[in-house]
């Protein structure tokens, strides 16, 4: 067989190796993100624990559900960390604020039912 032959073969298992090795790169990269995912969860459970804490010692001192002055302080916060950490500011805002709205939805239930 002449090496003209035998190229389109070598050609062919090339690429398959390839493909081979991008889906095993890709299931390991997609099995770290599901840990990380899991810990987000984990996390995040973890911290409404900690925020329920707080809508009930707020509801049981009369005190407001927001705190404006403390959730821009930690706005300016999170978004330096964004910075140091390569990401961009204005999502870590965008999630800051998704989850403040549910802490004080919470916490005005809290304060309603005292």
């Amino acid at each position: 067989m002449s090496q003209a032959e035998q190229e389109p073969e070598s050609t062919t298992a090339a690429p398959a190796a390839d493909d081979q090795a991008a889906t095993e790169r890709l299931g390991r990269l997609r099995s770290s993100i599901d840990n990380i995912d899991a810990a987000l969860v984990h996390l995040l459970a973890e911290r409404f624990k900690c925020t329920q804490e707080v809508g009930r010692l707020k509801a049981e001192h009369d005190m407001p559900a927001s705190d404006p002055a403390r959730e821009q302080r930690q706005i300016t916060r999170l978004r330096a960390l964004a910075e140091e950490s390569h990401l961009d500011p204005a999502f870590a805002e965008k999630w800051f604020n998704f989850v403040v709205a549910e802490v004080i939805h919470h916490h005005e239930r809290l304060a309603n039912q005292h």
